[in-house]
């Protein structure tokens, strides 16, 4: 028997294993997908929740650090 991943936070870091394995943030659920959206910022796109994954603390110290450099840049985020 599946069961449902749970449920992570708004604006936690996750993986998508589909896309890369790039660092994103969790926006929350569209029907059957969650909805991610880059840590610097962008289009939001959505997964199977089968395909996401915590991000690991090292993984969430990079995307944090772009973010404040892309910041400190003066980028739009």
């Amino acid at each position: 028997m599946d069961r449902e991943p749970l449920l992570p936070a708004v604006g936690a870091f996750m993986v998508d294993t589909s896309r890369g394995g790039g660092v994103a943030e969790f926006r929350g659920v569209a029907g059957p997908y969650w909805s991610l959206r880059p840590v610097g910022g962008g289009r939001e796109w959505e997964v199977e929740p089968r395909y996401v994954r915590p991000a690991l603390l090292m993984e969430q110290l990079r995307a944090r650090t772009a973010r404040l450099n892309a910041r400190s840049r003066g980028e739009v985020l």
